[in-house]
């Protein structure tokens, strides 16, 4: 049961939105699939904070006949409760985004409810768990339905849609949808980056028996406790690999050492010089050479941690930092793990690689039929370029709307109805699809962009209801003329 103050900011939203006409009537006509059965308009991949607020921005635009699926349980969707071991957002506190533009769905106004004007003034940043708890407010306030533990196993593009495989609490199920949307989070392109070393190659299924219990990705679900007392070894110097040290040390073990590559930390998170509205908006209109150097020179400076993982890590003198240190060689055994560098040989407990995720679309399950002929970044850049610069070349080529695109002109109809809104759209759209500061920008243009796409495959079954539209506005007076 919510608070009192939380119940009455949730009917003042509610009054709000209806004031607004939300959701607005649905106008896409009915149309049948192969199956016979009408087609959804929409199926959203993905019920973290993108794929809730995509499914909102397209209830708000009268897109209604949506499926909103993810393959998590209720509350877990996303980082959020699940491996964001941070204890506040990078994000400042004034930033919004899953509001769409509401003044009283905005976190502000969610905290303010529970604390306060004097609280929101002395609150420094959000923390972890309160973002949590008001993305789950925002999609209840806003009737968003999600169906959890069920996810897409397979699509199929076609000329009018794509055939969706679907796996749920009832089984398996095949679905028509006219477009999807992939808003699957920091792995929705790829898959969490796994390094290979020559005793230990995690990609494999030996490597995963070897590495049980002693090697984890930061994405994983990990019980620091059998570590207690021990030393942990963590690969990385983003923010999760602090993250991740310090929930390590706070829990459980007596050590932890930090290994980067770099002989330093970056220093300048490149990324927030573009977060204005002007970049938002205009960035997907640059040409592709001037969108490639930009973002090909924001990957390579890499970005620092927050300064308060730092020294969330720095209060444990069982910290230490190894630099220019990278991992050689990792040997997993059931009693422990052996890290080689070109330094030293060390003795842990267990390591964690906070090496990030990869965009590689080979790696999803879904795109397994017509992965290969998807158009990339490498296909548009000279293949020095893509050589220079393998990481961004492997993120999907999209269209304005988010949309795939054929790496040859008829290879896969009806590709363009599957919509990248994830973190792979990042080359093609900048951070609009992840990031707070760029979400609501991202999810007005996706709604309009499907919005738009449906009209113009709608517009003969909507011409036809024009031609028999009748409203009887003059009925009421003496200068109505009866048909």
């Amino acid at each position: 049961m919510l608070p009192a103050g939380l119940s009455e900011l949730a009917a003042q939203a509610r009054h709000d939105l209806s004031r607004m006409g939300y959701p607005a009537p649905s106008w896409v006509p009915a149309v049948a699939g192969p199956d016979g059965k009408p087609m959804l308009d929409v199926l959203i991949a993905g019920a973290g904070s993108c794929g809730q607020t995509a499914a909102f921005a397209l209830a708000r635009d009268g897109i209604r006949h949506v499926r909103l699926v993810d393959r998590a349980e209720r509350g877990r969707e996303g980082p959020w409760a699940t491996y964001a071991r941070m204890e506040t957002l990078r994000s400042p506190k004034h930033l919004t985004g899953p509001d769409l533009g509401f003044p009283a769905l905005t976190f502000r106004a969610w905290y303010e409810a529970q604390h306060g004007h004097d609280g929101w003034e002395r609150l420094y940043k959000v923390a972890t768990r309160d973002w949590w708890a008001y993305l789950l407010w925002v999609r209840d306030t806003a009737g968003l339905a999600v169906e959890s533990n069920t996810e897409v196993t397979r699509l199929a593009p076609f000329p009018g849609g794509v055939r969706v495989e679907l796996m749920g609490p009832a089984g398996a199920e095949t679905v028509h949808a006219r477009k999807v949307v992939l808003a699957g989070g920091r792995d929705g392109s790829g898959a969490a980056f796994l390094p290979a070393f020559p005793s230990l190659d995690m990609t494999s299924g030996r490597g995963r028996e070897k590495a049980a219990g002693r090697v984890f990705h930061s994405s994983d679900a990990i019980d620091f406790t059998p570590f207690k007392g021990g030393r942990i070894g963590v690969l990385g110097a983003s923010a999760s690999a602090f993250d991740n040290a310090a929930v390590a040390l706070e829990t459980a073990a007596a050590e932890v050492h930090l290994f980067v590559r770099r002989p330093h930390l970056p220093q300048i998170n490149k990324t927030k010089w573009s977060a204005f509205p002007g970049f938002f908006l205009g960035y997907r209109d640059l040409d592709d050479a001037t969108r490639w150097q930009i973002y090909t020179y924001i990957l390579s400076e890499g970005v620092p941690p927050p300064h308060e993982s730092v020294l969330r890590c720095d209060r444990h003198a069982g910290f230490a930092v190894h630099f220019a240190e990278p991992w050689r060689d990792v040997i997993a055994a059931p009693d422990g793990v052996t890290v080689v560098t070109g330094k030293a040989r060390y003795a842990l407990d267990a390591v964690i690689l906070a090496t990030g995720f990869s965009v590689d679309l080979s790696q999803r399950p879904e795109l397994a039929g017509f992965h290969d002929r998807i158009a990339l970044w490498a296909d548009r850049v000279s293949p020095q370029e893509a050589e220079r610069n393998p990481d961004a070349a492997r993120f999907p080529y999209l269209g304005r709307g988010f949309e795939l695109t054929e790496r040859t002109p008829g290879a896969v109809p009806g590709l363009s109805h599957v919509h990248v809104f994830n973190a792979g759209s990042t080359m093609s759209q900048a951070a609009l699809a992840g990031d707070i500061p760029g979400m609501a920008f991202g999810a007005n243009r996706l709604a309009q962009a499907i919005a738009s796409s449906l009209l113009a495959a709608s517009i003969g079954a909507l011409r036809a209801s024009l031609l028999t539209h009748d409203d009887r506005e003059l009925e009421p007076t003496r200068y109505f003329l009866p048909r």
